[in-house]
């Protein structure tokens, strides 16, 4: 992901922090997964809902609905729900053929929420942390 985000006051910094924190949790599925892509998604299920919090939040202290933060934020949103709502109340366990296809959908968001980091990481000072 090209580009710079510079953080215009501290809420917009706060906002970006929130979210390069919640992008750090895996959107990969967690150790107990019971194979089926209902339970995959469940973290993206649960990103999308800290998205709209970060959102909500950040826009109630004054910030901008234009602000590059409140971008990101709904970028992650949009990256994630496609996925949500095509997996989602899935509960059919995968087939190998539907296992490669799941896999690339929550790899294409890794990808997406691992630029959405850096961006954020490189604006907001905290690069030397680990991403």
């Amino acid at each position: 992901m090209a580009g710079q985000w510079v953080p215009r006051d501290h809420d917009e910094l706060t906002a970006g922090w929130r979210l390069w924190l919640e992008l750090g949790s895996s959107a990969w599925p967690r150790p107990g997964w019971n194979g089926t892509p209902d339970e995959a998604v469940r973290g993206l299920r649960e990103l999308v809902g800290s998205c709209d919090r970060i959102l909500t939040e950040y826009l109630a202290a004054g910030g901008s609905a234009d602000a590059e933060v409140a971008g990101l934020v709904r970028s992650m949103h949009l990256a994630a729900s496609w996925i949500c709502e095509l997996w989602s109340d899935d509960t059919t366990p995968l087939d190998g053929e539907r296992m490669a296809l799941l896999h690339g959908d929550l790899a294409g968001f890794a990808d997406h929420a691992l630029g959405v980091r850096t961006l954020l990481a490189e604006g907001g000072g905290w690069s030397s942390l680990r991403l």
